[in-house]
Protein backbone atom coordinates (compact mmCIF):
# COMPACT_ATOMS: atom_id res chain seq x y z
CA UNK A 1 0.00 0.00 0.00
CA UNK A 2 3.38 2.64 0.02
CA UNK A 3 3.23 2.65 -2.88
CA UNK A 4 0.04 3.58 -3.85
CA UNK A 5 0.07 6.32 -0.72
CA UNK A 6 2.60 8.11 -2.48
CA UNK A 7 1.18 7.56 -6.01
CA UNK A 8 -1.75 9.85 -4.76
CA UNK A 9 0.12 12.60 -3.88
CA UNK A 10 0.19 13.19 -7.78
CA UNK A 11 -3.59 13.66 -7.53
CA UNK A 12 -2.54 15.77 -4.43
CA UNK A 13 -0.18 18.06 -5.83
CA UNK A 14 -2.34 18.27 -9.27
CA UNK A 15 -5.73 18.83 -8.41
CA UNK A 16 -8.60 19.36 -11.59
CA UNK A 17 -9.22 22.82 -11.96
CA UNK A 18 -10.74 22.94 -15.68
CA UNK A 19 -7.71 23.01 -18.12
CA UNK A 20 -5.50 20.94 -16.69
CA UNK A 21 -8.09 18.82 -17.11
CA UNK A 22 -5.35 15.95 -19.35
CA UNK A 23 -3.00 16.00 -16.60
CA UNK A 24 -5.17 15.32 -14.57
CA UNK A 25 -6.47 11.88 -16.47
CA UNK A 26 -3.41 10.86 -16.80
CA UNK A 27 -2.10 10.78 -13.69
CA UNK A 28 -5.40 9.82 -12.38
CA UNK A 29 -4.86 6.82 -14.34
CA UNK A 30 -1.32 5.87 -13.13
CA UNK A 31 -2.68 6.12 -9.78
CA UNK A 32 -5.55 3.98 -10.29
CA UNK A 33 -4.01 1.29 -12.11
CA UNK A 34 -1.44 1.50 -9.28
CA UNK A 35 -4.24 0.13 -7.14
CA UNK A 36 -6.30 -2.34 -9.78
CA UNK A 37 -8.80 0.20 -10.25
CA UNK A 38 -7.97 1.62 -13.55
CA UNK A 39 -11.12 -0.79 -15.49
CA UNK A 40 -13.57 1.82 -13.54
CA UNK A 41 -12.95 4.72 -15.67
CA UNK A 42 -13.74 2.62 -18.88
CA UNK A 43 -16.23 -0.24 -18.02
CA UNK A 44 -19.56 1.26 -16.80
CA UNK A 45 -21.11 -0.28 -13.50
CA UNK A 46 -23.80 -3.01 -14.84
CA UNK A 47 -26.97 -2.96 -12.92
CA UNK A 48 -27.38 -5.16 -10.10
CA UNK A 49 -27.49 -8.60 -10.33
CA UNK A 50 -30.70 -10.13 -9.95
CA UNK A 51 -31.46 -12.14 -6.33
CA UNK A 52 -31.29 -15.84 -8.47
CA UNK A 53 -28.06 -14.40 -9.94
CA UNK A 54 -24.43 -16.55 -9.02
CA UNK A 55 -22.53 -16.24 -6.48
CA UNK A 56 -19.99 -15.53 -8.26
CA UNK A 57 -21.96 -12.63 -10.76
CA UNK A 58 -23.15 -11.08 -7.34
CA UNK A 59 -19.26 -10.85 -6.01
CA UNK A 60 -18.32 -9.48 -9.05
CA UNK A 61 -20.58 -6.92 -8.92
CA UNK A 62 -19.71 -5.76 -5.59
CA UNK A 63 -16.29 -5.78 -6.60
CA UNK A 64 -17.07 -3.45 -9.21
CA UNK A 65 -19.17 -1.20 -7.04
CA UNK A 66 -16.62 -1.57 -4.49
CA UNK A 67 -13.73 0.14 -6.83
CA UNK A 68 -15.87 2.39 -8.28
CA UNK A 69 -16.93 4.06 -5.10
CA UNK A 70 -12.98 4.06 -4.30
CA UNK A 71 -11.85 5.38 -7.60
CA UNK A 72 -14.82 8.43 -7.40
CA UNK A 73 -13.86 9.01 -4.00
CA UNK A 74 -10.06 9.33 -5.21
CA UNK A 75 -11.50 11.34 -8.31
CA UNK A 76 -13.44 13.39 -6.20
CA UNK A 77 -10.60 14.38 -3.36
CA UNK A 78 -8.27 15.49 -6.62
CA UNK A 79 -10.80 18.31 -7.45
CA UNK A 80 -11.31 21.73 -6.65
CA UNK A 81 -14.30 22.68 -4.91
CA UNK A 82 -16.09 23.66 -8.05
CA UNK A 83 -15.69 20.67 -9.71
CA UNK A 84 -16.23 18.68 -7.26
CA UNK A 85 -19.69 20.14 -6.51
CA UNK A 86 -20.95 19.11 -9.86
CA UNK A 87 -19.68 15.46 -9.72
CA UNK A 88 -20.09 14.66 -5.96
CA UNK A 89 -23.46 12.13 -7.20
CA UNK A 90 -21.69 10.44 -9.95
CA UNK A 91 -19.69 7.46 -9.92
CA UNK A 92 -15.96 7.19 -11.60
CA UNK A 93 -16.95 6.05 -15.09
CA UNK A 94 -19.85 8.83 -15.40
CA UNK A 95 -17.67 11.52 -14.14
CA UNK A 96 -14.85 10.70 -16.64
CA UNK A 97 -17.08 10.69 -19.52
CA UNK A 98 -18.67 13.90 -18.43
CA UNK A 99 -15.26 15.77 -17.30
CA UNK A 100 -14.43 14.10 -21.03
CA UNK A 101 -17.35 16.01 -22.94
CA UNK A 102 -16.59 19.31 -20.67
CA UNK A 103 -13.09 19.63 -22.08
CA UNK A 104 -13.17 18.05 -25.27
CA UNK A 105 -12.20 20.48 -27.43
CA UNK A 106 -8.91 20.40 -25.45
CA UNK A 107 -8.85 17.05 -25.92
CA UNK A 108 -9.86 16.95 -29.69
CA UNK A 109 -6.86 19.70 -30.34
CA UNK A 110 -4.29 18.01 -28.00
CA UNK A 111 -5.37 14.53 -30.05
CA UNK A 112 -4.75 16.54 -33.41
CA UNK A 113 -1.31 17.60 -32.87
CA UNK A 114 -0.23 13.98 -31.30
CA UNK A 115 -1.07 12.83 -34.11
CA UNK A 116 0.36 15.24 -36.50
CA UNK A 117 3.77 14.34 -34.39
CA UNK A 118 3.51 10.68 -34.80
CA UNK A 119 2.27 10.72 -38.88
CA UNK A 120 5.35 13.22 -39.28
CA UNK A 121 7.85 11.82 -37.46
CA UNK A 122 10.58 10.31 -39.28
CA UNK A 123 14.10 8.35 -38.66
CA UNK A 124 16.75 9.79 -39.28
CA UNK A 125 19.96 8.36 -41.48
CA UNK A 126 22.32 6.70 -38.35
CA UNK A 127 19.82 7.51 -35.28
CA UNK A 128 19.09 4.66 -33.35
CA UNK A 129 15.75 2.49 -34.41
CA UNK A 130 14.57 1.88 -30.97
CA UNK A 131 14.73 5.40 -30.27
CA UNK A 132 12.25 5.76 -33.10
CA UNK A 133 10.49 3.46 -31.99
CA UNK A 134 10.57 4.63 -28.53
CA UNK A 135 8.87 8.17 -29.86
CA UNK A 136 6.58 6.89 -31.96
CA UNK A 137 4.57 4.01 -29.26
CA UNK A 138 5.08 7.53 -26.94
CA UNK A 139 2.61 9.28 -29.43
CA UNK A 140 -0.05 5.85 -29.72
CA UNK A 141 0.00 5.51 -26.56
CA UNK A 142 -1.04 9.45 -25.42
CA UNK A 143 -3.34 8.89 -28.17
CA UNK A 144 -5.00 6.10 -26.68
CA UNK A 145 -4.94 8.12 -23.24
CA UNK A 146 -7.00 11.23 -25.03
CA UNK A 147 -9.55 8.06 -26.36
CA UNK A 148 -7.81 7.80 -30.29
CA UNK A 149 -6.83 4.31 -30.91
CA UNK A 150 -5.33 2.99 -33.62
CA UNK A 151 -4.73 -0.48 -34.81
CA UNK A 152 -2.22 -2.08 -36.74
CA UNK A 153 -3.65 -5.02 -39.31
CA UNK A 154 -1.55 -7.57 -41.17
Amino acid sequence: MTSSVNLRSLMDSNKLTGPNFLDWLRNLRIVLRSEELGYVLDVPLADPPTVDASDEDQKAYRKHLKDSDMATCIMLASMSPEVQKQHKSMDAHTIVYHLMELFDEQARSERFETSRLLFTTKMTPGSSAVQYALKVNEYIERLAVLGFFLWIMN
